[in-house]
């Protein structure tokens, strides 16, 4: 807990609240309360500091429509899944990065691509206003209406209407230097060949720090409802033959290595808990939490 915000690990989720200082970023204000389970983690790292350190969360590829909507996109201080550490709470900082890493061992948690989107998006209705017009999502279908500044040939096509069963994907460049951005909805049978201006299926993005973080969320909201990434590139099944082996018992994989990092799990919390770092309410939580992940 530090005025960054707070993350508390339960054995199963890792709980993001941003905290209610001035300095915290908007995004994460907006984006609230945040629970990441176990499975969408890829990793987790501490980064000291003289001035205070860095709690980094990776996520698995294709875990969070979050992340895939906005990578490379919005700045260090948008990233809900940092958190700037307070010098006096490096010890702290260690110690969680030390109880995740060791239940994505004992849970064996894989750190590649995730198959499916393991976290919801933001929650619906949602709106961005961008510089020539303003969209709205609702969960289901997509607005688009124009404003003052439109070009003529958007303006003429009028204000644009279509479902997420229309839309095959979405596009968000972001301005850089004196070029606009954009956001192209790419809608089935559409053609797409257009400027951003000229198109009526794109948001013309002037750069402005809440245009940004309102497209985050407007994106990672399409996302979590179109067909995930690893679905293009998912081979067809294959019919198995049956194996002659099928009807032995399987020798559970790795269990030695979990017994073994079970067994040292307990000896390290028994070990803080005689050199009174853990309380007694402390180790009893600690040891039960482990009980239930083995």
């Amino acid at each position: 807990m530090v005025r960054d915000g707070t993350w508390t690990f339960d054995g199963e989720i890792v709980r993001i609240v941003p905290g209610r200082d001035r300095s915290v970023n908007k995004l994460r204000q907006l984006l609230g309360e945040l629970a990441v389970p176990l499975s969408a983690v890829a990793g987790v790292s501490y980064e000291p500091g003289k001035k205070g350190g860095r709690l980094r969360l990776r996520l698995r590829e294709g875990a969070d429509p979050l992340t895939q909507a906005s990578r490379g996109r919005i700045s260090e201080a948008a990233d809900p899944y940092q958190l700037s550490v307070d010098p006096d709470r490096g010890g702290v900082a260690e110690y969680f990065v030390t109880e995740v890493r060791n239940a994505l061992v004992i849970e064996q948690v894989p750190s590649g691509p995730a198959d499916r989107y393991l976290m919801p998006g933001p929650s619906v209705p949602l709106t961005v206003a961008a510089g020539d017009g303003t969209a709205t999502f609702d969960g289901d279908v997509i607005r688009i209406e124009w404003n003052w500044s439109v070009e003529g040939s958007k303006k003429a096509a009028g204000p644009q209407r279509f479902t997420m069963k229309d839309l095959t994907g979405v596009e968000w460049i972001p301005a850089a230097g004196l070029e606009n951005g954009y956001v192209r909805f790419q809608v089935r049978g559409a053609t797409h060949n257009l400027a951003p201006k000229h198109d009526p299926h794109c948001l013309v993005l002037w750069g402005l720090e809440k245009e940004t973080r309102t497209t985050a969320l407007f994106l990672a909201a399409l996302l979590a409802r179109l067909p995930h990434p690893s679905a293009a590139l998912a081979p067809p099944p294959v019919p198995e033959e049956p194996s002659p082996l099928a009807d032995r018992p399987a020798v559970p994989a790795g269990e030695q290595g979990d017994h073994d990092a079970f067994l040292r799990r307990l000896r390290e919390l028994g070990d803080l808990h005689r050199d009174g770092v853990l309380t007694d309410e402390e180790f009893a939580l600690a040891k039960q939490a482990i009980l239930k992940r083995f």
